[in-house]
């Protein structure tokens, strides 16, 4: 059961209960209809992206995917959150790439996206050997790891938001979703 695909979704909930908020949230980010299989970080050689619309044509109501999922919420207004995933590629298609999961308070989308990125890109670069200094800024080990011609593409999604102002629950999720 290795996927073949898999797409990038996030989604912003708002009500007065935790749980519908986060409905709200998986229901933005066109997941709602499924069920949900929290799964660890390792994105599969071979695997190919596709936008959330295509991805989403390939599901059926009731369905359990698997997804790399960042979950936040709040009820305290104007408080910020943010939820990322973020993607490394090893330039050798062969090899398998990671994924991570990041989530934050006080956090703008761009921060939070930037450091799930990080992460994903740390973790790969670690397994493929290359040699950096965990304390360079992140735009500087970026330009390390592409450089080693070893790291071929890394991205993320992210969804930030601000607490409701009347302290409703406010939900932000980002996901990568895994197709079999």
């Amino acid at each position: 059961m290795i996927p073949t695909k898999a797409f990038f979704t996030s989604g912003l909930g708002v009500h007065k209960d935790k749980l519908t908020s986060f409905e709200a949230a998986l229901r933005q980010a066109g997941i709602e209809k499924y069920n949900i299989v929290s799964v660890s970080s390792i994105f599969p050689p071979g695997c190919g992206t596709v936008s959330r619309e295509d991805g989403l044509k390939l599901l059926r109501p009731g369905q359990i995917i698997h997804c790399v999922i960042a979950r936040l919420e709040t009820d305290e207004p104007k408080r910020l959150i943010s939820a990322a995933v973020g993607l490394a590629l090893p330039k050798d298609q062969e090899g398998y790439g990671y994924l991570s999961e990041y989530h934050a308070f006080g956090e703008t989308a761009r921060t939070s996206g930037d450091y799930a990125e990080d992460l994903a890109a740390t973790m790969l670069a670690t397994t493929l050997g290359i040699e950096f200094d965990p304390e360079t800024a992140w735009d500087e080990r970026k330009q390390i790891y592409k450089a080693s011609g070893r790291i071929f593409k890394t991205t993320n999604v992210c969804q930030s938001a601000q607490g409701d102002r009347q302290g409703l629950w406010t939900t932000v999720v980002a996901a990568a979703v895994f197709i079999i």
